[in-house]
């Protein structure tokens, strides 16, 4: 069944939606929310979660990319259970490994005014992926959007890990330079 088809299911408020989204989309869902919870039943939990905010919020975003849509609600749902669970202690998992990595190039902050700079910030390094060779695109996607671990991202892109650890490096240090020059400060 195609995304479109799909999406005309949930503006229909059609129950089928959740199991054509379930028989698509699952295995897909599962994986962003394993990465960053590092639970199976925690992140069985999370996908369900993300069904049940795509039955309550798609009619109100209809969105073009149903995939990308799924895959941002698990990604959001599994960070804030993660946050929820790990309150009084840290829980290892990759996303927390890929965040630290991630620290010293992105800039921090919680008052208001960073807050609001981060939509801003979001699509500032959504354009600088955008702009990335097609490998380098795919090695930062997996470890900073999925969490994949570092054997696994170098595993998929065809390289020894010390050479996609290098070369996350060197996409950091580019990063940092842009955001720089488009006037955050690092």
């Amino acid at each position: 069944m195609s995304d479109e088809e799909i999406v005309g299911l949930f503006l229909a408020k059609d129950e089928t939606a959740i199991t054509k989204t379930q028989d698509k989309y699952r295995r897909y869902l599962h994986k962003i929310a394993v990465q960053i919870l590092g639970s199976e039943e925690d992140a069985e939990e999370c996908v369900n979660d993300a069904y049940l905010v795509a039955w309550n919020t798609i009619a109100d975003n209809r969105p073009e990319n149903l995939s990308t849509y799924l895959g941002k609600i698990t990604r959001r749902r599994a960070i804030d259970m993660l946050r929820k669970r790990s309150a009084d202690k840290r829980i290892p998992s990759e996303f927390y490994s890929s965040v630290d990595e991630l620290a010293e190039v992105l800039p921090g902050g919680s008052n208001p005014e960073e807050e609001l700079a981060g939509e801003q910030l979001e699509h500032l390094i959504a354009e600088f992926v955008h702009g990335l060779p097609a490998e380098q695109k795919r090695l930062f996607v997996g470890r900073y959007y999925y969490f994949d671990s570092l054997k696994e991202v170098a595993s998929y892109c065809g390289m020894r890990e010390s050479k996609a650890k290098s070369m996350l490096f060197r996409i950091r240090c580019r990063l940092k330079e842009y955001l720089e020059k488009e006037g955050y400060t690092v």
